[in-house]
């Protein structure tokens, strides 16, 4: 299946089990008349496969594939999931981490989980569901880069066009999204 034929699927699946309007208060304190679950797609079947092929495939048209793929919890623990099995089946492996809001209280006291699949220094790609003001993206590179990891391409889902995409760019991150609110609405429209 071509790439534009999986955006559609993923825009119809996304517009059905992701997308809701109303009044929302979003996660970064602004009042927004729709709310983007992205879980209730990412954790569904197809949901999973569209989500893990489609940034594969965006992956693979990067000039340097990375060593894996992470993402903050709870957002990108599904997407982070779909993208490593995906590339397990590509016979082109990515291990995947995932960067916790808060230190393990116990143990190694990490922010980061699947650090024994990584070494210092290598270059991995982050996993974002939903991006608005990109603060919690910053906060996830910041931990990333602190535990010896750099940051070399983010990919989302969603980019609400609120300031997130400008904030990422302007801290030095590449930055890819397969929809925006409006591009969703017009893929899904005609899926």
């Amino acid at each position: 299946m071509q790439t534009s034929d999986l955006k559609a699927r993923l825009a119809g699946l996304l517009y059905h089990k992701s997308y809701q309007e109303g009044d929302f208060i979003l996660t970064s304190g602004k009042k927004s008349d729709y709310y983007f679950d992205c879980k209730q797609t990412a954790l569904h079947p197809e949901g999973a496969y569209l989500l893990g092929r489609i940034f594969l495939d965006m992956l693979y048209k990067c000039a340097e594939y990375p060593d894996g793929a992470g993402g903050m919890t709870l957002g990108a623990d599904p997407l982070v999931s779909a993208v490593t099995v995906m590339s397990y089946l590509d016979n082109r492996p990515l291990p995947g981490f995932i960067v916790r809001k808060e230190p393990k209280g116990h143990g190694t006291g990490q922010f980061l989980e699947g650090m024994a699949n990584f070494y210092p220094g290598q270059k991995v790609c982050l996993l974002e569901d939903v991006i608005t003001t990109g603060g919690t993206l910053l906060t996830a590179c910041q931990r990333v880069s602190d535990a010896g990891l750099e940051v070399k391409l983010i990919l989302c889902v969603l980019d609400r066009q609120e300031g997130g995409t400008e904030n990422i760019l302007q801290a030095g991150y590449d930055l890819q999204c397969i929809f925006t609110r409006n591009s969703l609405l017009e893929a899904a429209k005609g899926a």
